[in-house]
């Protein structure tokens, strides 16, 4: 046990050795490092200073360096500046020695000036006194001249400005004449070309349906059941269908009168109906014309169809079909009206298709040209204004609506297309047979263009040949010269022009004759 205590305390005390010696031993140990440290510090810090004045060295000569640069820039500015200065002072300089030069020069020019108007003064004063003295010579020699040729001054400009006139107008009619030499040849051969084959290709049947205005009676006694009691009948057919009915001596006929041409051939075909049926009185009449009424708007409307869809004419308004329909019951110097619109759209469709342009244009235009005659009882103005206001109300193309206003020369044309139109109708109605005229009617024509031509002065004779469409005049050749005979003719169909309404065309020829004649013997 003791033994235990005394082994216990000796290692306590080693143990307490230990610690000491531990303790001392780390004690040195870490005042060596301490000692270790502030050397290092130190040296640190006398490298760090040593550094910064290194740095602080550096960039004093940086400094130094980039401000001997920056001096070196201003300098070389300054240079180039004051170089600038000294040439702009020596063009200043220049400017100035030049615009001294042009001071002296506008001097001497002004002194030059004002010599040369002292002198202009002083010519003017003598021109004056000139132009006295040969106004004075003129008045002697117009005088003098006056004297010797027996007429005055104004007479003479007056026989001079006619001499000069007729010296103008015979150069313009020798000038026309020229040209109309140099394109006819080649104009006439294609126009003749091409209305020959528009002529020849369309070769459809023509009748000219003329509305009748005569209805067939079986017997005289008709007549007083038409008139019937008082009256009354024949005035509720006039009522009904706004017609005038002439009872006359004319045996077993009845004459409808009126402008209107479909009212007339309701109160036709009605009258015809009630003759057929033979019950006739007020209330059987109105019936009747209603009735008729209502068919022959179908009927004017299935014509008109027909003819679009023939032409191929086709997106057409309904109102103008109505109105296109109603020309088959319109007639002009007995040509039905509808058949006469037919051919015209097929004349131009052949003359257009020769020309390479739009043929259904074409035809679509020569449909429609004269549509104004469906309504040109109801409505004033030419038939070609209100045929285009028509066209343009319905909503036709433009240039459709300006050839049918231009067909007959209301409007001057402006297209080929506007003269299509023309030529189309004025062959539908000038060919052989196409138009009929009354006797009185003709004979008058002739008779006005013969007048008309005889009117002018140096005409000897005229004749009208050829139904009126050919116009003959001989004139005197001692007032007449040749360059002349153009204008005379030009001159004599435009008065035909203004003066006369007719078909067609009419060709002026003027004939000037120079015959010698000397006896042998």
């Amino acid at each position: 046990m003791e033994l235990t205590v005394m082994t216990l305390l000796l290692a306590l005390v080693n143990l307490v050795a230990g610690l000491v010696v531990g303790v001392l031993l780390r004690k040195r140990l870490v005042e060596g490092n301490q000692r270790n440290i502030e050397l290092q510090g130190r040296q640190i810090i006398e490298n760090s200073i040593s550094e910064a004045e290194q740095i602080k060295k550096e960039a004093l000569l940086q400094a130094k360096e980039e401000a001997f640069l920056i001096k070196q820039d201003a300098e070389r500015e300054l240079k180039a500046n004051r170089q600038e200065i000294k040439e702009d002072q020596r063009r200043l300089n220049r400017k100035f020695d030049d615009i001294q030069r042009e001071f002296q020069i506008l001097e001497e020019k002004q002194a030059s000036l004002k010599y040369r108007e002292e002198n202009l003064e002083k010519n003017e004063g003598r021109v004056v006194e000139k132009q006295s003295e040969l106004d004075i010579l003129i008045d002697e020699q117009r005088y003098k001249l006056e004297q010797i040729a027996g007429i005055d001054r104004d007479e003479a400009k007056k026989q001079l400005m006619l001499s000069i006139e007729s010296e103008a107008r015979m150069e313009c009619a020798k000038r026309l004449s020229r040209i109309e030499n140099e394109m006819k040849i080649e104009a006439d051969r294609k126009a003749k070309n091409i209305l020959a084959l528009a002529i020849a290709r369309y070769a459809g049947d023509y009748v000219a349906d003329k509305t009748v205005s005569v209805v067939p009676l079986p017997n005289e006694e008709m007549k007083g059941r038409i008139i019937g009691r008082e009256g009354r009948n024949i005035r509720a057919i006039e009522a009904a269908t706004g017609i005038d009915i002439i009872i006359d001596d004319t045996p077993e006929a009845v004459i409808l009168s009126g402008f209107n041409p479909v009212r007339r051939e309701v109160a036709r075909l009605a009258l015809e109906q009630l003759i057929a049926d033979g019950r006739i009185h007020p209330a059987r009449i109105e019936e009747v014309v209603h009735k008729v009424a209502e068919e022959l708007e179908v009927g004017i409307r299935e014509s008109g169809e027909q003819a679009t869809f023939d032409v191929g004419a086709h997106g057409l308004h309904v109102d103008l079909i109505n109105l296109i329909g109603r020309l088959k019951y319109r007639t002009s110097y007995g040509q039905n009206i509808l058949q006469h619109s037919l051919e015209v759209a097929f004349l131009c469709g052949v003359m257009a298709a020769e020309l390479g342009l739009d043929i259904k244009k074409a035809k679509r235009a020569g449909l429609l040209h004269d549509i104004g005659k469906a309504v040109d009882h109801e409505v004033e103005g030419s038939h070609a204004i209100i045929g285009r206001d028509l066209a343009r109300k319905y909503g036709e193309a433009e240039d459709i609506v300006y050839a049918i206003g231009s067909h007959h020369e209301d409007l001057p044309p402006k297209s080929v297309l506007d003269v299509l139109v023309q030529s189309a109708d004025a062959l539908s109605g000038a060919r052989p047979g196409a138009r009929k005229e009354m006797l009185q009617g003709y004979v008058k024509r002739l008779e006005d263009l013969e007048h008309i031509a005889n009117g002018f002065n140096g005409v000897e004779k005229s004749y009208a040949i050829q139904a009126g469409r050919d116009l003959r005049i001989i004139v005197d050749s001692q007032k007449i010269k040749d360059e002349e005979t153009t204008l005379l003719s030009r001159d004599i169909a435009k008065a035909i022009e203004e003066q006369l309404t007719y078909p067609g065309q009419i060709r002026v020829t003027v004939i000037r004759e120079t015959r010698a004649v000397e006896y042998a013997k």
